[in-house]
């Protein structure tokens, strides 16, 4: 089995982000704010449609669609670039929960100890994120849907602010009824984390399990008008399994998202019990097979597969899973086997998209323009924020909803080497994306060529 380090950032950012005796101070006082209670059914017509039989070859997306998307991306992104400071958010992640009804090995993104949001914190955090020009709100977890009237009720009043609401689930929880009254509300995107075919001891997240839940969503897309996602990560104990469900996705017209296995950012506390002899770690022996699975994955990029990863950060998945290791590649090289692999650093070094030589001569993972902390958000189920995912176990004060305290020079510090630790799909796209010239060729693509009709691609493509 593989043993983990406590933390994977250097030491010195990990004290600064973990050397307080005590959390960021919550919010003030609840002021008695309620989020308001639903419409349902706001579109009773598409409540008794089952949708298709078969998965439609394109979407039919409208003018009313299109506005819809280009509402929660494109403004914001523009506001972004025209007002002055360097806070704007693009994107939001608000934990409603941090609770989870699964028990996922490698992760420690959930604490049963925690209280899930109140009402009052969610809507004034909507609010604050609204008059911040942010129009795109993930709600994370833990997993979001232990209290589903609750999400109703947050997805409901986010839609009618004009957020374009993104939900990420293990779906277990998302039975049709479920998802019948978020779909009506307005949810965006349904992110279904899978991370195995069938369950396994360290890897809960299955499709099998849930797949009748599956089913319904991938069927009510159509006429509820979302996108449905699968989000998988990979790990030593399911490259089998990846496989799998990417062909389930492709055969179902279903966009696929890949994450490579990471420990811990920062230390956690005893509520994340799988640190040691954990299965889903991947170890130098691992190497070669997660090499061939990131090269099917990248052929079924090639051959039109959606897939939100562009061919690159595919690439790049071999590259930060040795340079996370912590281990000399000159011992261990290409293959992973112990060997020397490919022959000297300078041809591993080329071999391999995502690693940079330092004057030194140390490599090391590539910076990538982060984002955290500027165009990018998270609101812990408290109501005090950080600049993103990874932070959320961190003390550091960065305030909160009523008081945000980002502090650009500090962030900078922290990204000089936290971004060398972390794979983020989401978080790397909006840094790749944060560039007029490619957001001119997406558009030109995606909306003006395609009319948003070739389906879900990386914005590379």
């Amino acid at each position: 089995m593989a043993t983990a380090a406590k933390f994977r950032i250097d030491v010195a950012i990990h004290d600064l982000l973990m050397n307080s005796t005590e959390r960021p101070p919550e919010p003030a006082a609840a002021m008695g704010l309620s989020l308001p209670e639903p419409v349902f059914p706001q579109f009773p017509d598409r409540l008794n449609d089952p949708g298709p039989e078969t998965p439609l070859v394109k979407r039919n997306w409208g003018a009313k669609d299109v506005y819809r998307y280009s509402r929660g991306w494109l403004a914001p992104y523009i506001r972004s670039r025209v007002l002055p400071g360097e806070f704007h958010p693009i994107t939001a992640y608000l934990f409603v929960e941090y609770k989870c009804n699964l028990d996922c090995w490698y992760c420690w993104a959930f604490d049963n100890k925690v209280k899930g949001m109140t009402e009052d914190v969610a809507r004034r955090s909507i609010d604050w994120l609204y008059d911040n020009g942010c129009r795109v709100l993930a709600l994370m977890g833990g997993e979001p849907l232990l209290r589903p009237d609750f999400v109703h009720k947050v997805v409901y009043y986010a839609a009618k602010k004009g957020f374009w609401v993104y939900i990420a689930t293990n779906g277990r929880l998302l039975r049709p009824e479920v998802a019948d009254r978020l779909g009506d509300a307005g949810v965006a995107v349904f992110n279904f984390a899978m991370d195995s075919w069938d369950l396994k001891p360290s890897l809960p997240k299955a499709l099998v399990p849930a797949q009748k839940n599956l089913e319904h969503i991938l069927r009510k897309q159509y006429v509820d008008g979302y996108i449905v996602f699968f989000n998988m990560n990979i790990c030593r104990n399911n490259t089998e399994d990846i496989r799998k469900l990417t062909e389930y996705a492709h055969d179902h017209r279903v966009a696929t998202d890949y994450h490579i296995n990471e420990t811990p950012m920062l230390e956690q506390d005893d509520h994340f019990k799988h640190l040691y002899d954990n299965p889903t770690y991947i170890r130098p022996q691992d190497w070669r097979e997660v090499d061939s699975l990131v090269d099917w994955l990248i052929e079924k990029n090639k051959s039109g597969y959606q897939m939100v990863n562009s061919v690159r950060r595919l690439q790049e998945i071999k590259a930060f899973m040795r340079m996370s290791s912590g281990l000399d590649l000159k011992e261990y090289g290409w293959n992973g086997d112990g060997s020397n692999g490919n022959g000297d650093q300078d041809e591993l070094l080329a071999s391999m998209p995502g690693i940079v030589r330092e004057a030194d001569g140390e490599l090391r993972f590539a910076d990538w323009n982060c984002r955290a902390g500027q165009n990018n958000v998270i609101i812990r189920t408290d109501g005090t924020v950080a600049p993103c995912f990874p932070m959320y176990a961190s003390t550091y004060d960065w305030g909160n909803i009523d008081r945000p305290k980002f502090d650009q020079p500090q962030l900078s510090k922290m990204k000089s080497t936290c971004q060398r630790h972390c794979f983020s799909t989401l978080n790397h796209n909006l840094a790749y994306c944060y560039n007029d010239a490619r957001v001119i060729k997406w558009l030109w693509s995606s909306v003006v060529k395609n009319k948003f009709q070739g389906g879900v691609r990386s914005f590379e493509d």
